[in-house]
């Protein structure tokens, strides 16, 4: 198909995807159990850390990741005191186990004690066309205090080739206002024009059936790539179509 019927159909598609009732089979709703701002970010943030498995245990997981922060997570980070962090004992998701969740606590503590949130963060380090350089100035960040090395490898970093679906996915949440009620569109500081596409085995397969990208592997160069199609398709909203390349290889019979 050409570009104009290309981005019909994928047009068609994020119609389709990006509707409210998406949020009950996706991480989203994670952060949708709150409305302070705070929680949501952070809520969001522990969600899409541990987004990659089976959907179904992700949700569980991130939900009893709320229960253990007394389902108040900014509270929870900028209150506890470290005996309290001995209920996170036994927690694991894949190789995100209790001592991870532990440290992403007291980083967490740090960013909002000492650097304004993580909003603040992710905008101050904002690139003038993507947020790869962001994305690496932010892991330097929640790093920068005392930690085991096997913490780190929890945030993606582009600038080692990773395309830190994850972070991408997070920060599609945190920037993107889809007035659909599913996006949160909270961080104002970040233009939508800058996301970058969170690509994942799904959104991968169905970009190469569309002849939209031709790297093999998944990784930042091929987000690269595949950001640059979906620009010429929507340049003030190019991840708008992570609806439609997800739900395709998801949700759709085609």
């Amino acid at each position: 198909m050409n570009k104009e019927q290309l981005k019909n159909y994928l047009d068609s598609k994020v119609e389709k995807y990006n509707q409210i009732d998406f949020i009950d089979s996706d991480p989203i709703q994670i952060p949708h159990k709150f409305s302070k701002k705070e929680d949501i970010e952070i809520a969001g943030f522990m969600a899409a850390t541990i987004a990659w498995g089976n959907r179904k245990m992700i949700i569980k997981n991130s939900n009893r990741m709320m229960d253990l922060m007394d389902n108040s997570p900014h509270d929870f980070i900028t209150t506890y005191q470290e005996s309290d962090l001995k209920r996170l004992e036994g927690f694991v998701h894949r190789t995100f186990n209790s001592g991870d969740f532990a440290q992403f606590i007291r980083s967490l503590r740090n960013v909002y004690d000492n650097h304004g949130g993580l909003e603040q963060i992710f905008t101050k380090y904002q690139g003038e066309t993507d947020l790869k350089e962001t994305i690496f100035q932010f892991k330097n960040v929640f790093f920068e205090i005392d930690h085991q090395q096997r913490n780190t490898k929890h945030v993606s970093n582009p600038m080692k080739g990773s395309a830190a679906k994850r972070i991408n996915m997070y920060l599609r949440w945190m920037v993107r206002d889809d007035d659909k009620g599913v996006d949160f569109g909270i961080w104002k500081g970040i233009s939508p024009s800058k996301l970058s596409i969170p690509l994942d085995v799904h959104s991968g397969r169905i970009a190469r059936e569309l002849n939209m990208l031709t790297r093999k592997q998944n990784d930042w160069k091929a987000v690269v790539e595949l950001d640059t199609q979906l620009r010429l398709l929507d340049a003030n909203d190019p991840v708008k179509y992570d609806y439609a390349l997800f739900g395709i290889g998801v949700f759709d019979d085609r």
